[in-house]
């Protein structure tokens, strides 16, 4: 099941290797996509923009959203998501460095799937990561 992609949504570069070398020592094959802001994650979602002409009905498996974004947050970002009957099912898990409570309340009354806090330290993140994989990827059952 690795045709599908999954869009990482992180504006932070560190984060981004962080999250990809956990990827590679988890063995995921999805192909990744990264979007680093919230209209490259809408424009890549919706064949917009710089992805003008990719297929939309090609949706991620998963995407891995970050809240604290530049130019549209996170949150508006699943707000889209979520208003728009051709990506509604798309499951999103926010993958946040947050500790607002505020963040978690509104990221489950918009929709989301799952809130997981990014720990510091990289084994732990590894772990977490794995877990991500067994069960966004391989478990969980995707909309069609």
């Amino acid at each position: 099941m690795h045709e599908k992609p999954i869009l990482l949504v992180e504006d932070n570069p560190d984060d981004e290797v962080l999250t990809l070398r956990a990827f590679k020592i988890n063995n995921v094959l999805n192909r990744v996509v990264v979007a680093r802001d919230g209209v490259e994650a809408l424009e890549y979602l919706f064949g917009t923009g710089a992805y003008a002409g990719r297929d939309p009905s090609v949706l991620p498996q998963v995407v891995l959203l970050d809240l604290k974004l530049p130019k549209v947050d996170g949150l508006e970002v699943l707000r889209q998501l979520r208003a728009d009957p051709r990506t509604y099912l798309v499951p999103v898990v926010v993958l946040t460095s947050s500790n607002e409570e505020r963040d978690l309340v509104d990221s489950y009354q918009l929709g989301v799937n799952s809130y997981i806090r990014k720990p510091v330290d990289f084994v732990q993140f590894v772990e977490a990561v794995r877990q991500l994989h067994l069960y966004w990827l391989i478990l969980n059952e995707p909309p069609p």
